[in-house]
């Protein structure tokens, strides 16, 4: 092995470990916790979880402590000296480490009021993301602690960053005035829903139904419900097309893994089967 890829591949290894740490301080700026303004005053309160009638409800925000705690299992594991020149690894690290950028970027973005920035700068993370699942997808899983920390995570965090994009969008949209061309909230609100239901089954297809994804978009879906019917933007049409755009992604994603999809199964000196990923 040249001796210089291992240098390549250590100093890339630190360089996510860097970006994520720097991702996970900004998110604490963000709560409030290290005296920043907390995400939902931010910008107006317009990404509140009573904001727009796209917004889901406070706790569909918890969410965030697992995919950091994701992240953070990432960063240790593919910095280990078994992981580091590990071809997988190799390919997903300047993207992860892009991913934590944007990340931390679109709080500091937010954090100074700026809507429309932060619509860039999200869709500019689903981007990056969906290009991890490519990678993911690309090359079969190496072990089942690969498995959690790199496919479960990211997965994760492609799901809510789906959700978070149509959130953002509609703040800015509200924001600035637009009022859909004149046809009802609730329709155009439940069309948005349809098509982000509609994302979900292709995400299911393309993964052969692997949950990390589907899950979190099914979370998020399932708070946008929630978050039109405990008080605050109200919407009964809206609560539904959530709720239903939520079980069609759920069953879709089931659909593809037990009646579509029959995963491969491991091989003598193969990594675990691809089917088998979160």
């Amino acid at each position: 092995m040249d001796p210089r890829d291992t240098t390549r591949d250590t100093a890339a290894a630190w360089a996510v470990m860097l970006a994520v740490g720097a991702s996970i301080v900004a998110a604490f700026v963000g709560s409030g916790a290290l005296g920043g303004t907390p995400i939902q005053d931010a910008a107006d309160g317009w990404l509140s979880a009573d904001g727009t009638p796209l917004a889901p409800g406070t706790r569909a925000f918890s969410i965030w402590s697992v995919i950091y705690t994701g992240l953070a299992a990432y960063a240790v594991v593919q910095l280990l000296p078994s992981r580091r020149t590990d071809e997988r690894h190799r390919s997903l690290r300047p993207w992860a480490a892009a991913s934590a950028v944007l990340n931390a970027g679109w709080i500091w973005v937010v954090q100074a009021g700026w809507l429309a920035l932060s619509v860039v700068v999200i869709v500019a993370l689903l981007a990056v993301l969906a290009r991890i699942l490519v990678l993911l997808m690309a090359r079969p899983v190496g072990s089942a602690l690969d498995a959690v920390v790199a496919d479960g995570t990211f997965g994760l965090y492609l799901g809510w960053v789906s959700v978070a994009t149509v959130a953002n969008t509609a703040a800015w949209l509200g924001a600035s005035g637009f009022r859909a061309f004149g046809v009802p909230v609730d329709t155009a609100a439940s069309i948005v829903l349809a098509v982000a239901a509609g994302v979900g089954l292709l995400l299911a297809l393309y993964t052969s139904g692997r949950f990390a994804p589907a899950a979190a978009l099914v979370w998020g879906l399932a708070w946008i419900a929630v978050g039109r019917l405990d008080g605050g933007t109200e919407s009964v049409p809206i609560a539904w097309a959530a709720g239903i755009a939520s079980a069609v992604v759920l069953l879709g994603t089931l659909a593809a893994r037990f009646l579509i999809h029959t995963p491969r199964r491991r091989s003598p000196g193969r990594g675990v089967a691809e089917g088998v990923a979160p």
